[in-house]
This record gives structure tokens, sequence and C-alpha cells, in this order.
């Protein structure tokens, strides 16, 4: 058995969604801070991405984690948040993942009946409440990044399909939110491929025509994700399909994106703060979030979310690169 690389990965999934949480193999990435590294594995880094998310050893819905040293003294660990459309500012369920694989193999103190960790990620500081019993993980709160609406009934031509009415939202990563039925499709897993075609050609629109960018850092910006609402979804139970450039849905009910519909609902006081609010996914799974404080991001007026949401453990493997292997870098079909 022959290989130029080696990379150690536990793998879990968060409500249906996997995570490929990176152990070892990866050294520390350059930056002084979490959204420096980001910027160099951005320019760097992608044929490890490829490697580790794109087929044969991914999948086209395949997301993952690469753990790293912390920058900042208040965190357990850094984390650097890949998936196939590319490497993430943050991502819920992948920080639930890494929370649960971080407990259940001890690389961070466990403390029963819950385990603190605070992760150092390229959007800021995100803190995971685990809930320990006899040493297994359980539900783990997330509470995420400060969380805003963007922009209100923005409106964007969308070529097939005419004029889309949508709510920008900032959870970690930028979200279109829309409701499936103006659109004239059903909730309805048997017409996914229309409702994932209808997603992509609405997020390439908002990038042509209005692409979001985060006020603080410039290198957050863009909208790779649609958050299609579907019918009676209000703020106490929302159901959503998510469509995801390049052309995938979201397993989990995404855990960034149940923070902008938070904050997106909070804008249109229709949240309270202190309030349950379920969010459920295309595959029925879902979390439980609530929002526990407002503040601003550079002026704009934001919330502080918190979701919870599980995650098991499905295997552990070490992966390899054959120097003949015809596909070194992964590909796409």
């Amino acid at each position: 058995m022959r290989s130029v690389r080696t990379i150690s990965a536990v793998d879990s999934h968060t409500e249906g969604m996997p995570t490929r949480v990176v152990t070892g193999g990866v050294p520390p990435v350059p930056g002084a801070s979490m959204a420096e590294r980001r910027a160099y594995a951005i320019g760097h880094l992608d044929e490890l991405r490829r490697f580790l998310v794109d087929e044969p050893r991914g999948h086209s819905a395949m997301s993952g984690a690469i753990l790293q040293p912390p920058i900042r003294d208040d965190a357990d660990w850094g984390v650097l948040y890949i998936e196939v459309s590319g490497f993430l500012p943050m991502c819920g369920h992948g920080t639930v993942g890494v929370a649960t694989v971080l407990v259940e193999t001890g690389m961070v103190t466990v403390t029963e009946p819950e385990t603190v960790v605070r992760l150092d990620t390229p959007a800021g500081l995100v803190e995971a409440r685990v809930a320990v019993r006899d040493g297994v993980a359980g539900a783990v709160t997330l509470r995420n990044v400060d969380s805003f609406a963007l922009e209100l009934d923005a409106k964007v031509s969308v070529p097939g399909i005419g004029e889309v009415t949508y709510d920008m939202a900032y959870g970690g990563n930028f979200y279109a939110i829309v409701d499936l039925a103006a659109l004239g499709l059903p909730f309805d897993r048997s017409r996914k491929d229309d409702i994932l075609a209808a997603g992509l050609a609405i997020s390439r629109a908002v990038e042509e025509q209005n692409l979001p960018r985060h006020p603080l850092d410039p290198l957050i910006r863009g909208c790779k994700h649609v958050q299609f609402l579907a019918p009676g979804s209000d703020g106490r139970h929302s159901r959503n399909a998510m469509a995801i450039q390049p052309g995938w849905f979201d397993r989990s009910p995404c855990g960034t994106g149940t923070c902008a519909r938070m904050a997106q609902l909070h804008a249109r006081g229709a949240l309270p703060l202190d309030t349950e609010f379920i969010n459920e996914s295309f595959i029925g799974t879902r979390f439980t979030g609530r929002l526990v404080d407002t503040t601003e991001v550079a002026g704009v007026p934001a919330v502080v979310p918190e979701f919870s949401g599980r995650a098991w453990i499905t295997g552990t493997a070490n992966y390899l690169l054959d120097p003949a292997d015809p596909f070194p870098h992964g590909f796409v079909l």
C-alpha cells in the first residue's frame, strides 16, 4: 500500500448532513487570524479541499472541517470549513459535528453534564455547549456569530423565472430567503430537481445583480445558498429546502441558515427574543433555535442566535493518495 498523502478524519452526520472532521495530516495554515487562514486556503489549498470532499472520497453534497491550532487565546481549536462549494466562513451543522467529535475522541477536556467548546472560526468565535452523559455527546447548543438581515423585499430578475422577491440575511453565510409557493413549486421532494434548478438560477442572478457583502469582512460575500420556505412557515416553525451551489441540498436544517432565518424573522417583527423557533429540513430533521440578545454589526441591527441539534459519528478513516492515482485531487461528475 503506497501513499504520498495521509489525512486522518472522523466522519459524522448532523441531522442527516455529513461532516468530515480532519484531525491529522494537515499542518497549521499560514495566517494571523482564521479569516486570513481561510483566505490563504482559498488561494493555495483548494486541491486539498477537493481531495477531501469530491469523488471518489466524497460526493456531491460532502462537507467537512479541518481542525487547526487556534489563533485566539480564548478558543480551544481553530476550524476551517470545507464543502463542495469552497471554503466557508462558518458552518453550523459542521460545528455541531466538530464539537461532537472533539468530545467523543477526548480532544478537549470533557466534563459532565456539559462540556463547553470554544471554536475560532473565520467568521468569529463560536461557543458550543455539548450535553454529555457517561462520556457520550448528546445535543449540542451552538451560540453563533452575530446575525442580521441585510435587505428585505429585494428583487432580482431571474432568467426563465422572472422577477423574484427575496430577503437577504446573514448567519455566518449569506442566504437569499424565498417563499417557494411564489414560484409555483410545491414543497415536495419529488420536485427536487425543479426546486434545485430554481435555486441555482436565483443564486446566480443575485450574485450578478446584487452581490451581498459583509460590512466588516470583504472576504465574506456572495450568495451560494437559497433558502426556500415551505407554505405555512412562520416565526415558530419553519420548513425549508436549502438549494446550494454548485448543485445540492442541505440535508440538515442548516445551522447558519437557521440563524439567518431567525435574524430575518426578527427584522420583520415575527420572532421576539427568548422564543423557541423550530427549523425543519427538506428530509424532516430539526434544529431548535432562539435569539438571546440584540446587537449591531457595523451599524446594522443584528441578533445573537443559538440553536441546538445532534450529531452522530459514522466512522474513522485515513484517506490516502496512491502516487499512481489518476484522480489525485478528486473529480466532479
